[in-house]
């Protein structure tokens, strides 16, 4: 089925009021109760305490050949595109008549990255949650996974993880805000990770910085019809096999294009079902106005750009954007090197996705001399006095 553009809704996933009251439940016991529940947690749903994994050398992980010159490659192009954005984000200050005013960019001292471990393990996700730490310069980088599939340990040694423990759910996200034995609260937690994940996240960022709140993986791609139609069914599939809530838009103004597509997908009974669900969605705009329009008001998480009368400058509103069919979203989730950690669910309208400079915190500094105090305390005095703060003004006037 084709939908046109005008009558598509972005589906509303109704929120589990349930999950919300049950970790909640689990993050009071746990401050309640401390390392003594997170192990009964863990034990519930881990089948297993938690346990400290000490990470070997990238090299003496048992890999074959192939999995591990990936896996190389791919830490190569993350921690080059994260070095290209740190270049940027500097310690720097002016000086003017009035004294010297500069800021300073220092990395957060303790982070912790989630890994899930639950349907496959991300290995990826390890090398994309840690390597910008280590860029940024994070002295402490601690990971949590329930799996400890030698690949990805693999990769978060090479990531540079700095302590690991096999722990999952809401209790790692709990161990890593609060601390558990010998680990001390993280200042910062990224990471994607399921409903529950995403929960104790929600309500742990008033005591820790977080990356974001993550939902089901997008895709948009906006076509001409001019692409391969494997090409661009096989991406909008990949997407979908992420999660049975993940969903991929195809849209374009080739209609003829899309019934092609519509076909290729329906003679297949693997991937039928996913345009049954919902999954994969066929979307009909009639000019390339609709096109952009359909595109800036969803804000996809990744938005692939393959028609060739509508500029990337045009889209403003994505986590990362794809030109071009060489560009499938599966290298960005490997090996291109931005960030796969990306805002969902319409977030892309205010915010990007995870980057070297959430490892970071920017300060500012200022150091006024003798004209500067004068001159600037007499000309803030009558902003002090219409705010009605005395002592504001006050030192102000002493300063004089």
């Amino acid at each position: 089925m084709i939908i046109n553009a005008s009558n598509w809704q972005r589906t509303q996933l109704d929120q589990d009021s349930q999950v919300a009251k049950q970790v909640s439940k689990m993050l009071q016991d746990i401050e309640h109760g401390g390392d003594r529940i997170i192990d009964t947690l863990a034990e519930k749903f881990d089948q297993q305490v938690p346990q400290m994994i000490t990470l070997k050398p990238f090299a003496d992980y048992d890999l074959t050949d192939e999995l591990r010159s990936a896996i190389q490659l791919a830490a190569k192009r993350v921690k080059t595109f994260a070095q290209f954005q740190l270049a940027g984000l500097k310690t720097q200050s002016f000086t003017d008549e009035f004294g010297t005013f500069g800021q300073v960019v220092e990395p957060i001292e303790r982070i912790g990255a989630y890994i899930p471990g639950g349907r496959f393990p991300l290995i990826s996700t390890a090398l994309m949650t840690l390597i910008p730490a280590q860029v940024a310069g994070c002295p402490i980088r601690i990971a949590c996974t329930p799996s400890t599939h030698p690949a990805l340990l693999a990769a978060a040694s090479l990531a540079g993880a700095t302590q690991m423990m096999q722990i999952g759910g809401v209790q790692a996200i709990a161990a890593m805000a609060k601390g558990y034995q010998s680990i001390s609260p993280v200042d910062l937690i990224v990471g994607p990770g399921n409903a529950w994940v995403n929960e104790a996240k929600k309500q742990l960022q008033s005591q820790v910085k977080i990356d974001g709140l993550a939902g089901p993986s997008e895709l948009l791609a906006i076509c001409d019809g001019k692409q391969p139609v494997e090409w661009l069914a096989l991406d909008a599939l990949a997407q979908a096999e992420h999660d049975p809530l993940a969903c991929s838009l195809i849209v374009s103004d080739d209609k003829n294009w899309l019934n092609q597509l519509l076909d290729f997908i329906n003679q297949n009974e693997q991937t039928k079902p996913l345009l049954d669900n919902g999954q994969v969605e066929l979307i009909f705009a009639p000019d390339t106005e609709t096109l952009v329009n359909f595109s800036e008001q969803y804000a996809p998480e990744h938005l692939m750009l393959c028609h060739a009368d509508i500029s990337a400058d045009s889209l403003t509103h994505y986590g990362s954007l794809f030109i071009g069919a060489n560009s499938a979203v599966a290298l960005g989730d490997y090996i291109s090197g931005p960030n796969h950690t990306l805002p969902t669910l319409g977030y892309a309208r205010q915010t990007g996705g995870l980057n070297v400079l959430t490892y970071l915190k920017l300060m500012t500094t200022q150091q006024l001399n003798d004209h500067g105090r004068k001159t600037l305390s007499t000309a803030a005095m009558p902003l002090a006095q219409a705010e009605g703060l005395v002592y504001h003004l006050e030192s102000l006037k002493v300063r004089c």
